[in-house]
């Protein structure tokens, strides 16, 4: 095996799932791929996988599925939505059927792997502390991946995780987006990536009494996020 860990690959794309098992294998992982979500969701089973590849658009079923499929069985790996839509729909979407992050399709394989790489490491290392902390009256639990406020229980994915611990951290800082995007997304700064924006989005669901009027998690306009417990 692979020393760098195991990669599942789900991409009905030939030419793209080659060209990812390539790269990754060249940066030390061992991948499978293969190219329907009914395969997909056994061999996350079986392979027990690092961090999961996932095409959105496959031939058997949607990625959306697929991916809440996974999750449910392996709610802490890594899951990764490849897409071809731009829409930001699309990502919430993807977000909220248990996606860690997204990439837009056409991607730089670069960026992939470095994607990739930053998150095993994070995990390797211990990045979850299980020391609980509150924000207004919801719970955060790291250790279990959860966040409980009132009779309500979410659960949490890798990168809703981490970028609550950072503004945790910081709380009463502005934390800049592209600050976040290179400690826990592990890519350069960039004015078209959206995925800080739609993180926050998917956790004022899960944290605020009003998510549409945000009292913990507040836009600091042109900079970034403030955490107010």
């Amino acid at each position: 095996m692979a020393e760098n860990g195991t990669i599942l690959v789900i991409e009905d794309d030939e030419a793209l799932a080659m060209g990812l098992t390539d790269a990754l294998e060249f940066e030390g992982y061992r991948v499978v791929a293969v190219r329907t979500g009914a395969e997909g969701v056994l061999r996350a089973t079986r392979e027990a996988p690092d961090c999961v590849i996932l095409d959105l658009m496959l031939p058997d079923r949607n990625g959306f599925d697929v991916c809440a499929d996974i999750r449910r069985t392996h709610p802490l790996v890594p899951i990764l939505m490849l897409t071809a839509r731009s829409a930001e729909s699309d990502k919430v979407r993807g977000l909220d059927a248990g996606a860690d992050d997204y990439v837009t399709k056409p991607f730089g394989v670069g960026e992939l792997v470095a994607r990739i790489r930053a998150i095993l490491r994070r995990a390797r290392r211990g990045g979850v502390t299980a020391s609980s902390f509150r924000i207004g009256d919801a719970v955060v639990e790291p250790a279990s991946h959860t966040v409980r406020r009132g009779r309500q229980t979410h659960a949490l994915t890798f990168y809703e995780i981490e970028l609550l611990k950072l503004l945790h951290e910081r709380a009463g800082q502005v934390v800049s987006r592209d600050e976040m995007l290179e400690r826990i997304w592990g890519v350069p700064a960039s004015p078209t990536n959206r995925s800080v924006d739609n993180f926050v989005v998917r956790l004022r669901r899960k944290i605020e009494p009003q998510p549409d009027r945000p009292r913990h998690i507040v836009t600091v306009h042109g900079v970034g996020y403030k955490l107010v417990p």
